[in-house]
């Protein structure tokens, strides 16, 4: 099995127990040699302050490659190509290009007056300044507001055309659903690089409830297991199980990088990076 390029994503922490929590995470993946760390907006642009804040000090101490989340919410152009030019500034190069979720107490993405319409047109300015590496988001499963899968592939291919590098696609349950969506966009004339996004499950509850909320289809199947596992107390033995599985079945398939959505939880991303294959390489040493 040939082992994967990995990348891991983090959140920005709002406490200082938190904060602990991400450093440890960091401290814990960065020897396995990441192409990059990326570090999430929250909802509605609500943690842009700290999403700049954590991914400085994230490059800063680990000299690992981050790539800073960037969305169109809440905030006009010029705003949200400041936010851009600071993470320059700051050498971070790598931008996860998002529309962004809807604001607090909202249902509907709506523009700001003077802000981006959607994401390609975050894309194109962005592209336009010759300082970034772009990645967006995929969805192998159709977005909740799409209205059917082609057109989610169309929009995809948009992003790519309006500058993009690169797209993350949303997590999955079964590798089925990646390769049919890569074979999609293949006949559809994508040819830059789509990377599984992948969702190591600390907590099925909550893990559950996030996939219902992203329209992110439940096998059947996978829900009867975690609920035989929690009965028996085998809840982490079957997500390291299923995590490595899909992951193998991905590898076996072709694909030949990996992103992890941790939620600052090193440890069963960590143990799955290693049953694939994905070793520590280097050391990080200075770590806040």
């Amino acid at each position: 099995m040939t082992t994967p390029a990995v990348s891991f994503e983090v959140f920005p922490p709002r406490t200082v127990g938190a904060a602990f929590k991400l450093w440890d995470a960091a401290q814990a993946l960065a020897p396995l040699a990441p192409r990059f760390f990326s570090v999430t907006y929250g909802a509605g642009g609500t943690t842009r302050d700290l999403t700049q804040d954590s991914a400085h000090v994230l490059h800063r101490t680990s000299g690992l490659p981050v790539a800073g989340h960037l969305t169109c919410v809440g905030a006009s152009r010029a705003e949200t190509l400041e936010v851009a030019e600071k993470f320059a500034e700051a050498g971070i190069k790598d931008i996860v290009a998002l529309r962004g979720d809807p604001q607090a107490g909202t249902d509907k993405f709506e523009p700001h007056p003077e802000g981006f319409a959607n994401s390609c047109e975050l894309i194109e300015a962005l592209a336009k300044t010759g300082k970034f590496t772009i990645r967006v988001g995929a969805y192998p499963d159709p977005h909740p507001e799409a209205a059917d899968q082609q057109a989610n592939i169309d929009w995809l291919k948009r992003k790519f055309d309006a500058g993009a590098d690169e797209a993350l696609t949303q997590f999955f349950f079964e590798p089925e659903t990646f390769l049919r969506f890569r074979d999609a966009c293949v006949k559809a004339g994508i040819d830059k690089p789509i990377t599984p996004g992948i969702l190591p499950v600390v907590n099925w509850t909550s893990a559950r409830k996030f996939a219902t909320k992203c329209g992110t289809p439940i096998p059947t199947w996978v829900d009867q297991a975690y609920e035989a596992a929690i009965r028996d107390d085998r809840h982490d033995l079957l997500a390291q199980a299923l995590c490595t599985e899909l992951c193998s079945e991905l590898i076996d398939e072709g694909v030949d990088a990996l992103h992890f959505y941790t939620l600052n939880r090193a440890e069963l991303t960590r143990d799955v990076c290693r049953a694939i294959g994905v070793t520590p390489q280097v050391g990080l040493s200075d770590v806040a």
